[in-house]
């Protein structure tokens, strides 16, 4: 998955050179075949503490996917068709919120900062 997400093009394009890279502490994210990815493609890994807020913007586009997925009440009458649906949005995530989500990370840590910790609006 992490090969075909266009990390090593995506990032530097929607961030910069010097980009860093985002995710929890779930137990995928630490798996030692992730750790290497990241390692051999040199990608930079924001230090993420197991219980700090949750800032990714992954959040977003989840939240994007699942009310285009089901768009004026649509449902699917089997697990294929709600998986090629859930394909083809992923395919379709606009440029667009991919770098408001990628601008709006300074906001999201100095809200996080102000507010010690806590909850924050995003």
């Amino acid at each position: 998955m992490l090969q075909r997400a266009s990390l090593m093009t995506e990032g530097p394009r929607l961030c910069g050179n010097d980009w860093v890279f985002q995710q929890d502490n779930a137990a995928v994210h630490n798996a030692r075949l992730t750790k290497e990815f990241f390692q051999e493609n040199n990608i930079t890994l924001l230090d993420h503490p197991a219980c700090s807020p949750d800032l990714n913007p992954i959040e977003n586009i989840w939240g994007w996917m699942a009310r285009e997925v089901y768009k004026n009440g649509h449902q699917f009458q089997t697990v294929d068709a709600l998986r090629e649906a859930m394909f083809n949005t992923w395919s379709n995530v606009p440029t667009s919120l991919l770098e408001t989500l990628a601008s709006s990370m300074l906001k999201r840590l100095f809200e996080v900062i102000n507010k010690n910790g806590g909850a924050t609006h995003y």
